[in-house]
Parts: C-alpha cells; sequence; structure tokens
C-alpha cells in the first residue's frame, strides 16, 4: 500500500462519533456495546444480541435505525410464523386478475428478529438465507433486498422452553455476537432520570442516512491490513480449531469477519491501517458464537468467550511496526 494513498476516514470517524452520541441517548453506559454495533454496521454484518429481557435489545436496534435513518421492521419470531411470514408470498387478486407479490417484512434496511430461537428450524432458515444472500426468492422470482441491509436478532438464553436454539452453521452468518448486561447503579438511576417524563427515543433524529452508511462501508473496506496482521488473524483461527476444548473452531468465515470488523475498529477510530489491538477487542464478540466447546469445557463451566481470551494471550502479535503500511 502507498502511504500516499491512505483513506481519508476523517469523515467516517466523526459520523461514528455522532451516531454513538445520538444511540447513546437512549442506551445508557454501554459504550462498548454501542460501538460494536457500530462496526457491524460498517462490515454490514448482522448482530445477535443475547440477553434476558428489558436489558434494552429493542431500543438499541430502534435508536440505531432512527440515527442512521434507514428503513425499520421489526419482526416477533413465534413457533406459528412461516416463511412466508418473513419473505412476502405471491397471492392472486381478483379484481386485477392478476398474481401480485406482497412483501414480507425482510424488505427493509435495519431487520429486527425479535426471539429469533421461537421460530421454527425452517422458518429460521428463511431469514438466514435473506441475511446471507441479501435477496429473496419468491415463486421463482428473485427480488434484491434494500441496502443496506442488516439484521439485528435477540435471543433469551435463560428460556429454553418453546425454542429452537440456532444450530452453529446459522450462528456463523452473524458478524458479531454481544450481550448488553445489567446497567451499574450510577448507569440504572440515570435511567430513571432520563425516562422520568419523555421517551428519549420518540425525539430521536437521524444524524446520517442511508448513502452515508454505504460510503463509509466502502471507505473501511480501504483501511490497510498488513500481512503481519493477516498472519495474526490467521494464527488466531488456527488456533482455536487445534485448542482441546474446542469441537468446531473458526471457519474461514469467521476468519473473514475478524479482519473485517478489525478494519472497521480502526476506521471509527481514525486509523488508516489495523493494529493488533483492532483485532483484540473485536475477537470475542466475532468468535464466542462460532466455537463449539467441548462437553467437558461445559461441564467445568468454560465459556467460549474464556476460551477465546485464553488464545488471545497464547498467540503472539506483530509490533505495532509490522502492522504500519
Amino acid at each position: 500500500m502507498d502511504p500516499q494513498a491512505a483513506p481519508d476516514l476523517t469523515g467516517v470517524a466523526l459520523l461514528a462519533r455522532r451516531i454513538r452520541a445520538s444511540v447513546e441517548r437512549v442506551i445508557v453506559g454501554k459504550p462498548e456495546v454501542i460501538d460494536q454495533a457500530l462496526v457491524a454496521v460498517l462490515c454490514e454484518g448482522h448482530i445477535l444480541i443475547e440477553d434476558v429481557p428489558g436489558i434494552g435489545k429493542t431500543k438499541l436496534a430502534k435508536a440505531l435505525a432512527r440515527s442512521l435513518g434507514c428503513s425499520f421492521r421489526r419482526l416477533q419470531c413465534t413457533p406459528d410464523l412461516l416463511p412466508s411470514d418473513i419473505t412476502g408470498l405471491e397471492f392472486f387478486n381478483q379484481r386485477t386478475q392478476t398474481f401480485e407479490f406482497r412483501a414480507g417484512p425482510v424488505f427493509t434496511q435495519i431487520l429486527l428478529a425479535d426471539e429469533i430461537n421461537r421460530a421454527t428450524p425452517r422458518t429460521q432458515s428463511a431469514l438466514l438465507e435473506s441475511m446471507e444472500e441479501r435477496q429473496v426468492t419468491v415463486e421463482g422470482q428473485t427480488r434484491p433486498l434494500p441496502r443496506p441491509f442488516i439484521v439485528l436478532a435477540t435471543q433469551n438464553p435463560v428460556e429454553l422452553q418453546g425454542t429452537f436454539p440456532l444450530p452453529e452453521a446459522q450462528l456463523d452468518r452473524f458478524l458479531i455476537r454481544l450481550a448488553l448486561g445489567y446497567p451499574s447503579a450510577a448507569d440504572e438511576q440515570e435511567v430513571l432520570r432520563r425516562y422520568q417524563v419523555d421517551e428519549p427515543l420518540d425525539d430521536l433524529q437521524p444524524v446520517a442516512g442511508p448513502d452515508d452508511v454505504l460510503a463509509m462501508q466502502r471507505a473501511v473496506r480501504a483501511v490497510y491490513t498488513s500481512p503481519a496482521i493477516e498472519a495474526y488473524v490467521v494464527a488466531i483461527a488456527r488456533a482455536t480449531r487445534s485448542h482441546p476444548e474446542v469441537e468446531l473452531g473458526l471457519s474461514p468465515r469467521g476468519t473473514l469477519a475478524l479482519r473485517r470488523t478489525a478494519q472497521a475498529l480502526a476506521a471509527i477510530r481514525e486509523q488508516t491501517f489495523v493494529l493488533p489491538d483492532d483485532v483484540k477487542a473485536n475477537a470475542p464478540a466475532v468468535l464466542g458464537h462460532r466455537l463449539s466447546i467441548s462437553s467437558g469445557a461445559r461441564l467445568r463451566d468454560r465459556t467460549a468467550v474464556e476460551i477465546v481470551d485464553e488464545i488471545l494471550r497464547s498467540v503472539p502479535a506483530p509490533v505495532e511496526r509490522e502492522a504500519r503500511p
């Protein structure tokens, strides 16, 4: 890479700060989570939010959509939900005597799939196919989805009755997995104060538009990744495949996701090249849901995120000068 050809990421970082400040009016005390969501947006990747009810998963999705100026639809997943309830269907209009297509909720820019693990595997597959191909095929006709197209799916990790957990192959289609977690005492008191009279979400105005998001996504792809950083990402991926407590390691799709999210985080930080810290910061959210840990590790109450942290400590990171163009 010619240093003189380095992309100007000032606009990306400035717009990212504006979006973060807008979302923080609704989501209190979670700057790291908001940054991870922004990283996913800049990669046009999908987000899985796994947490208990009432934490603010839906508010995060709505605040992000409003701040980005993108169209938003909410899909409540239930066991009786059909694939056509997501994608849409062809129906015969008796008045015009023609077949017409009625678009489903997937035809939007940001889709909230609430409690995705309550939908049956067949319905989950219909949604995840749209996520992968960013198009819908109904009755032999393929229709592209609006761009950007981002799915924010939620699931409750503690309620198992009446749920259909996502298998590993489908989890792999989510770029990152987030957990908001409970707020601190000070943040929860701020929530009480902020929501005492008004609903902050009602007053939220767009600070960007879909064209801005697409331009940011193009800029992110120009962030330089040195051969040393690429080797570091590959070494992390290979370490997951040889770890004794991991049955199914990181796929090549996951390796690409780790590199892409590092580029996006570097862009938010107004860097023209990826540093090892950018890779490390994203690794738990990118890798945690992609690893299938052994039954023995689960019996010892080990989590995938703990194993990721262990791998990050064991894989030597390149020095900063090796990351520069």
